[in-house]
């Protein structure tokens, strides 16, 4: 019985920009999706794998710098494993294509058409590589459809790009017709980019998002897993005629993450910057952060005092302004020592015998925000 173990991965999009990292952490950005791949080499060789499938978005764009593609060239060209480059949306197999300049390294091929190929004695790959940014048709689908059950002995490895079909997206993918191609042995892994989480698709076993080896946008903890919630890794796959078996193996060293933390006292502050501290690669983390609630003067001071401080730490920090909702309410001493006389100091006296009421509550809260303006 022939068995072959590979590594898939996919959405390297190399040469992606973030737009809160600032030129320092940006930097740093992209040397780690760059020593990312480095690592899947080392894992190919833990592993025993025989060649590396990435599925899709090799590239963030056509359009690379020299820079960022000669060093592109300098990783792939070490790695100890042939690899085969499936073009994706962002790297579509266009008259610019930068794929095929990459594949010019001997140990790196492009997969750019539908047949199958031999890539071991009794291993085919079957690809269904993106002609342009947006496809209408299913292109994994177009792949499978002229192709024979495998004789005995032999594997075929299916390569996609795009969202399967009950999940939307720009190249839908038909499960259905997926596993009635495994069911048949057309083929007997279906390996796929696009989603950057890792993850099984269907029930056979046999469909996976390897997701990307970096991570590259928010897992959002607020929403129980919303978001980028299983990126960072690559899929070593063994397959023969009868099995698949998937391991997923941690490869990246960047986090990214929502919050939304309720902020009412002292307390609910250093709880929230608590959970700041217990990041431990700060230097690699980027926290996006929504707070609501309502703060006295003195514990918003506190608070920003000490996001100032955390700031340079981080990749990057700073905060959600669409989700932001924190009102400031001043506490009956911060608004006695306000500088207020005559008419307007007799009216928020009287409002604080009144503060339990919601209107007093929110002229006193207008009334101190107009005292500070004027005294700044």
């Amino acid at each position: 019985m022939k068995k072959v173990t590979f590594l898939h991965t996919s959405d390297w999009q190399l040469g992606m920009t973030r737009w809160f990292l600032d030129g320092e952490a940006q930097a740093r950005f992209e040397q780690d999706r760059l020593a990312a791949i480095s690592r899947l080499g080392e894992i190919a060789v833990e592993y025993n794998c025989e060649f590396i499938v990435v599925a899709g978005d090799v590239f963030e764009h056509n359009s690379l710098s020299p820079r960022t593609f000669g060093r592109a060239q300098e990783v792939l060209k070490k790695l100890p494993v042939d690899v085969y480059l499936l073009p994706g949306n962002h790297d579509p197999l266009t008259a610019d294509s930068m794929l095929r300049n990459a594949a010019e390294l001997p140990n790196v091929h492009l997969i750019e058409t539908h047949d199958p190929f031999v890539v071991l004695p009794g291993v085919e790959l079957v690809g269904a590589p993106l002609t342009s940014k947006h496809s209408v048709v299913d292109l994994v689908a177009a792949s499978l459809a002229g192709l024979e059950p495998q004789a005995e002995g032999h594997v075929r490895i299916g390569v996609g790009h795009g969202q399967a079909e009950s999940r939307g997206g720009d190249a839908n993918i038909d499960l259905a017709v997926v596993e009635l191609a495994l069911s048949e042995r057309k083929i007997d892994y279906l390996a796929l980019g696009d989603t950057h989480s890792s993850e099984q698709v269907g029930d056979s076993g046999k469909v996976w998002f390897s997701g990307s080896p970096e991570t590259t946008d928010f897992y959002d903890r607020a929403s129980l897993g919303g978001g980028e919630s299983n990126s960072g890794n690559a899929l070593v796959v063994t397959v023969d005629e009868a099995t698949v078996d998937v391991r997923e193996v941690p490869v990246g060293a960047w986090t990214f993450e929502a919050l939304i933390f309720d902020v009412n006292s002292r307390s609910d502050i250093d709880s929230f910057l608590a959970a700041l501290d217990a990041y431990p690669d700060k230097s690699r983390t980027v926290v996006k952060y929504a707070l609501r609630g309502t703060l006295g003067i003195e514990d918003l001071r506190y608070l920003e005092r000490n996001l100032e401080q955390r700031e340079p730490v981080f990749a990057a920090l700073f905060e959600r302004k669409r989700l932001m909702s924190l009102m400031v309410e001043p506490t009956s001493d911060e608004l006695l020592n306000l500088e207020v006389t005559g008419y307007a100091r007799n009216a928020m006296h009287e409002l604080l015998e009144h503060k339990e009421d919601e209107r007093a509550a929110d002229a006193l809260r207008l009334l101190f925000r107009f005292a500070q303006e004027a005294a700044s």
